[in-house]
Formats: structure tokens, C-alpha cells, sequence
């Protein structure tokens, strides 16, 4: 999977799965343009200390002005953009009857509408070199839904339907859009889970234990590379198998 001369644009790419995701599509020799609301000097240090190329693009994703001068500014500074990661998501957990209107609309600003306005800014460059690569970072709760995230599980489902359409729009164009859906990956949010909630999530997973951010970037790097140039409009699960329990 190599990646030499693409520059990939991550949202949300200061931790977790976006910041594995960012030094994965490094490795592969990409520039990456790392994206934050505040700061990912650490991930960009981590890639340049690895021999790596990346540059750091402060943007609200959901304030369409700054996602379409973050875009602007990455072709301005690296030339192209040939990926786009939408990893920038995220939670406000509890249940439907106590959602309160602005956890409801803050989770779809950033994870739903934020992912449309980076796609539809992305698009741009990519159509006119006709060579592209979006990914969209979904969940396995956007096809199975859990207990106290409605509205998370609702902007996860929601990527499957703007992927395919995306997807079927641009493919002509030798564009791909695809969603990666993690299970239950070691990030920070699962770390403050108590060991008695840890377990009781693994007896529902068929692999026994909780992916790593470093799994899910492989998935990511596959769809971004040329060898998976044929595959659109798909939803690839990376969650030891708790779909199909």
C-alpha cells in the first residue's frame, strides 16, 4: 500500500483512531495534513520524528467557512489533496428521553454535517485529478444502534446512506467513498470503563477482546491505497466479529 505522493487530510487526528490513522498513512509515505480544533503538534512530531511528512490545519469542522479554507490551505501547502480520513467525531451519551436538544445537535454538527462539509470541500481537487480516496469513520452502533446513543448511532447510520451516494456520484471520476466501522477499540473512552464493564462488552464480542486503533488504521490505509481502487460505497467492520453475534 503505498502511498508516495498523495496528501491525506485526517479530521479529528490529535489521539486515538485519528492519530493512528494519520502515522499509518505516513508510513505509507503520504504528507498528512492533520486536522484539530486545537492542536496535533504531538501527532505531527510523532510523524516527522518517524521520517514522515505532515502539517497541522486548525479547523472547526463544523463551521463550514473554516472547513472550506482548511482545504484550500492544504492544496495551497502540500499541493493536491488526494485523501480525506473523516474521523472527527464526537460522543454525549445517555439515554433518548434525556438527550437534551443541544447534545442532540452538537453530535450531528460534528459527526454528520462536519463529514459533509469536508467531503463536498474535498471533492473539489479531487475531481479535477480525477483520483480520490474518502473515507468516512462510522461504528458498528450504526448498524446494530446501542443503549444510550441515539444520536451518535443516528449520525453513524447516517454516513452508510451519504457514503453510497457519494460514492455513486464521484465514482466515475476514479473516486472512492467508503466507511470504516469500528467496534469496541482500546481509545480513551473505553479506558474509563471499570473492569466489570470491559468484561461484560467482551462476552459480546466473538474475538474476545477490544481492537486497537492501529487495527482500524490498516482498514483505512487499504481503502485509501490503489489496490482497493475498485471497491466503493462499502462498509468495512473492523469489530472481532460483533455485528454478526
Amino acid at each position: 500500500m503505498d502511498l508516495s505522493g498523495k496528501v491525506a487530510l485526517v479530521t479529528g487526528s490529535s489521539r486515538g483512531i485519528g492519530r493512528a490513522v494519520a502515522l499509518r498513512l505516513a508510513k505509507a509515505g503520504a504528507t498528512v495534513a492533520l486536522n484539530a480544533t486545537k492542536d496535533a503538534s504531538e501527532t505531527r512530531r510523532l510523524i516527522t520524528e518517524a521520517g514522515g511528512k505532515a502539517g497541522v490545519h486548525i479547523a472547526d469542522v463544523r463551521r463550514s467557512q473554516e472547513v472550506e479554507k482548511m482545504v484550500e490551505d492544504v492544496v495551497a501547502a502540500h499541493g493536491s489533496l488526494d485523501i480525506l480520513v473523516n474521523n472527527a467525531g464526537i460522543t454525549r451519551d445517555t439515554l433518548l428521553m434525556r438527550i437534551s436538544d443541544k447534545d442532540w445537535e452538537d453530535v450531528l454538527a460534528t459527526n454528520l454535517t462536519g463529514t459533509f462539509y469536508c467531503t463536498r470541500a474535498a471533492i473539489k481537487p479531487m475531481l479535477k485529478k480525477r483520483w480520490g480516496r474518502i473515507i468516512m469513520m462510522g461504528s458498528v452502533v450504526g448498524l446494530k444502534g446501542n443503549p444510550g446513543q441515539a444520536n451518535y448511532s443516528a449520525t453513524k447510520a447516517g454516513l452508510v446512506g451519504f457514503t453510497r451516494s457519494t460514492a455513486a456520484e464521484v465514482a466515475s471520476r476514479n473516486i472512492t467513498a467508503n466507511v470504516v466501522a469500528p467496534g469496541f477499540i482500546e481509545t480513551e473512552m473505553t479506558a474509563k470503563l471499570s473492569q466489570q464493564q470491559r468484561d461484560a462488552l467482551k462476552a459480546h464480542i466473538p474475538a474476545g477482546v477490544f481492537g486497537t486503533p492501529e487495527q482500524v488504521a490498516e482498514a483505512v490505509a487499504f481503502l485509501a491505497s490503489n489496490e482497493a481502487g475498485y471497491i466503493t460505497g462499502q462498509v468495512l467492520l473492523v469489530d472481532g466479529g460483533i455485528a454478526m453475534a
